[in-house]
């Protein structure tokens, strides 16, 4: 069965099974190594691409759940909501490994397009399910909020 969709605004399709996890189509089948493999059950987070604009956990989801839609990965990201935290994510020095930090980058910005004005809790809620080996969340949260901050201005 062919599956057929939109990859960081171009339209591609898989031949293989269709219960395949869109993390290694993305990863083999499209070349696109950003979004990484973690912890293989949605719990660390890694894996985070968009979906039509909402998070979406990579690892778990069969590439047959996004036929017809637009996903969207770390070497997909344009627009100025995505600058604002790529560059406020360079700034505040967030990375030490950068393993995680794709998938991060991307819950952030899923954040912030629903919530332009995040509070600490809703930041730490909302990043909750993405781990950092190297806890580096106070650096997450203030970058988050530079990123509302250069929205704003």
């Amino acid at each position: 069965m062919a599956v057929v969709f939109h990859l960081n605004g171009s339209p591609v399709r898989y031949d293989g099974d269709p219960d395949t996890p869109l993390l290694w189509v993305v990863r083999d089948t499209f070349g696109l190594t950003g979004t990484k493999f973690g912890c293989g059950v949605a719990q660390c987070g890694a894996c985070t691409v968009h979906v039509d604009g909402k998070n979406r956990r990579s690892c778990i989801a069969p590439v047959s759940s996004v036929e017809n839609r637009s996903v969207t990965t770390i070497e997909g990201l344009d627009g100025p909501l995505a600058a604002a935290v790529q560059d406020s994510w360079t700034e505040i020095n967030v990375p030490q490994c950068g393993y995680c930090q794709s998938g991060q980058v991307m819950s952030a910005i899923g954040l912030l397009a629903i919530q332009p004005q995040p509070t600490d809790t809703d930041i730490d809620r909302a990043m909750a399910g993405n781990i950092c080996r190297c806890a580096t969340y106070v650096r997450i949260r203030k970058a988050i909020h530079q990123a509302a901050a250069k929205m704003r201005a």
